[in-house]
């Protein structure tokens, strides 16, 4: 039961109810909920910067989660760069000057994307700057790998063409020096055996006795085994690709016929003395393009740097050549 309050009244010297207004009550009532409207308002707010909640601190650990994911993926990118950056000085500055490609420009390797803004839905969110520069990282990454990768591929191709063009050239001796009586005759100016007339002699005449193996000096095809050139007698022409052919003169006999695939090494035919010879050699020639060129450059397969030098100054004689 409320209280019942009283005031004192001078003029009739006694004490009166006080009688509340039910408008001041409603007034009352009105500043008490509105103040602790104001005060409940403030409570929260005040909580809300100095306390956090349950869902806050959830979502603060997940987006600390995703920066700390977002430095690692930057760092492994940075790594990445380094290795890409390393592979690539190696393929312009060995495998390509090695198999006589073209480098690849830089321009190519880094380019970026051009165009429309490829990024514009990471806008606008509180770490756009940092998920933007680290899809670009990784997208240009991603080009560079695939310009290093058909890199790769071209240079597997011409590294195949260059092994290939290596077993093509004709590479050895083509008598081992163990069946070899002498090298009789060098590429250049000689006196012919039948005129005594100085004129030029286009290969080289390996002296040995008649049946001696004479092997390919290089992978290819054999373009011709008879003897209707004149002067050859019985002769073996390979054509090794790549703008290179040899010759074998004077044969005793073949061991192999037109259109049959060698590899170096392989047994093709037999020392001889047949068509223009004064006796059993091998004469020997390499083409390149269509010219005669010195056969002595070429022996680099099957001879010892002594050996080499042996033969060179022999080669250089001017003597007497066997055709």
């Amino acid at each position: 039961m409320s209280k019942v309050k009283y005031y004192y009244d001078a003029e009739s010297l006694s004490y009166k109810k006080i009688q509340r207004k039910k408008r001041n009550t409603l007034k009352y009532a009105a500043v008490f909920l509105l103040g602790s409207a104001l005060f409940g308002f403030l409570f929260v707010f005040l909580a809300s910067q100095f306390v956090e909640s349950p869902k806050e601190r959830s979502l603060k650990r997940e987006l600390q989660n995703a920066e700390l994911q977002f430095e690692l993926l930057n760092k492994k990118m940075k790594e990445a760069e380094t290795v890409l950056a390393s592979i690539a000085e190696r393929d312009n500055n060995i495998y390509r000057v090695y198999f006589e490609a073209n480098p690849i420009p830089d321009e190519q390797r880094k380019a970026g994307f051009g165009g429309v803004n490829r990024y514009k839905n990471l806008e606008g969110f509180d770490n756009s700057k940092l998920i933007i520069e680290s899809n670009k990282r990784l997208d240009i990454l991603q080009k560079q790998i695939v310009v290093q990768s058909k890199s790769l591929d071209e240079i597997a191709v011409l590294a195949e063409e260059k092994e290939k063009l290596l077993a093509a050239i004709p590479a050895i001796q083509p008598v081992r020096n163990e069946d070899l009586k002498r090298m009789a005759s060098g590429y250049g100016m000689r006196s012919d055996p039948f005129t005594k007339v100085r004129k030029m002699h286009y290969g080289m005449d390996f002296s040995a006795p008649r049946g001696t193996p004479i092997y390919a000096s290089g992978d290819g095809v054999v373009e011709r085994a008879d003897n209707t050139a004149t002067g050859y007698g019985n002769h073996i022409r390979i054509n090794h690709g790549y703008g290179y052919e040899s010759l074998y003169a004077h044969l005793y006999k073949y061991n192999v016929r037109k259109n049959q695939k060698v590899v170096r090494g392989d047994l093709i035919g037999f020392v001889g003395s047949t068509g223009r010879s004064e006796a059993p050699h091998l004469h020997y020639e390499v083409f390149k393009d269509g010219e005669r060129i010195n056969p002595i450059n070429f022996y680099y397969g099957s001879l010892t740097a002594e050996e080499f030098n042996k033969m060179l100054e022999h080669a250089s004689l001017e003597n007497q050549s066997l055709d």
